[in-house]
């Protein structure tokens, strides 16, 4: 799973390109304008950007320029244009490949997949380890004390999710955001769900917390109920 910001000003483009890439399995965010696009993806930088060049305030072009001057992020440029000398100053400019349009969901995964091999980001993340908790997110695999947790797709993202902060409180909008890909807004309930859910799996309660210990209020934090500091596997 990478985290895919994909700036693209057409709606239904933009909402087939979300679909796509969420059914593969990626975390996407989107930005219909150039400067929406940068700032995120600088404040919430991702693995790989999925820039359009013809975007209603910025020229994508200028976009991938400003990016590359402050990171070096992947860019994947999807665009119209079809001019060879775009895809020349594009790639000159830092973008590490150019489809396009229209192109198919599969190609352009198979591109992000691609760019991401060489960006290094292949090699397979070390598990994340919580006293007896262990989350091996390249397997979405889950054990406690050695013997395996069966989860959800969206379990194990809410897990996963808050795994990678240990100690912090996230809130509920937060994960909504970063597992439903939705706005606050309602959700609330369905977040009380998946997380009443989720402690019957690891084995514990509201009531009786070990993991998953909720804020009123606010949110959960998962915590190591050893009181150690959280590590990685061996």
């Amino acid at each position: 799973m990478a985290r895919v910001l994909v700036v693209e000003d057409d709606p239904a483009i933009r909402g087939a390109l979300l679909r796509s890439l969420a059914g593969a399995g990626h975390a996407v965010t989107s930005q219909p304008t150039g400067m929406a696009g940068l700032t995120e993806a600088v404040d919430q930088p991702p693995d790989v950007v999925v820039l359009d060049l013809g975007l209603p305030d910025v020229d994508g072009l200028t976009v991938l320029s400003m990016l590359r001057a402050v990171s070096s992020v992947p860019v994947v440029v999807a665009t119209a244009r079809d001019d060879e000398k775009e895809i020349v100053r594009a790639l000159d400019l830092g973008a590490d490949d150019y489809l396009v349009k229209p192109f198919g969901g599969d190609q352009l995964e198979a591109r992000i997949r691609a760019v991401l091999r060489r960006a290094g980001h292949d090699a397979p993340p070390t598990p994340i380890v919580v006293g007896g908790l262990v989350i091996t997110s390249a397997s979405r695999e889950v054990t406690v004390d050695g013997i395996p947790v069966e989860l959800s797709r969206k379990e194990f993202d809410l897990l996963h999710l808050l795994a990678q902060r240990v100690g912090e409180v996230v809130t509920k909008r937060e994960i909504l955001t970063e597992v439903w890909r939705q706005s606050y807004g309602g959700g609330d309930r369905t977040v009380d769900v998946h997380l009443s859910w989720l402690r019957r799996k690891l084995g514990e309660t509201a009531a009786d917390p070990v993991y998953l210990h909720s804020v009123r209020g606010v949110g959960v934090r998962l915590v190591d109920p050893r009181g150690a500091h959280p590590g990685s596997a061996d």
